[in-house]
């Protein structure tokens, strides 16, 4: 079965979860529309390192957007991340951040 549009956003952005999950902020960071960095991430919640475990809530078209949103945990919180991505000369990019409500550990 040939891969969708959407499908191949998913492979992108887990691929971009997992560069987060690990901490390799240089390649998360390669994955965003280069002149939205560092604006996308003011007011916003990011991990700024490894995180203990990630989980991906959400991942879906929106018009000419995708959205993934995920759920970092971290030693001391969780922080939830919703990003939109923008289709740029032929790739998929971030273009924008915003948290969300995460579950805390155990809730």
């Amino acid at each position: 079965m040939p891969e969708t549009d959407l499908d191949e956003f998913r492979r992108i952005y887990e691929r971009h979860v997992d560069h987060v999950r690990v901490g390799d902020m240089k390649a998360a960071i390669a994955d965003m529309v280069s002149e939205n960095v560092p604006a996308v991430f003011e007011g916003v919640d990011v991990p700024r390192s490894a995180v203990e475990s990630v989980e991906i809530v959400e991942v879906r078209a929106d018009g000419d957007l995708r959205v993934g949103a995920s759920v970092y945990r971290l030693p001391d919180r969780a922080i939830g991340l919703r990003s939109f991505w923008e289709r740029r000369d032929g790739r998929w990019l971030a273009a924008r951040l915003e948290n969300f409500e995460a579950p805390q550990a155990g809730a």
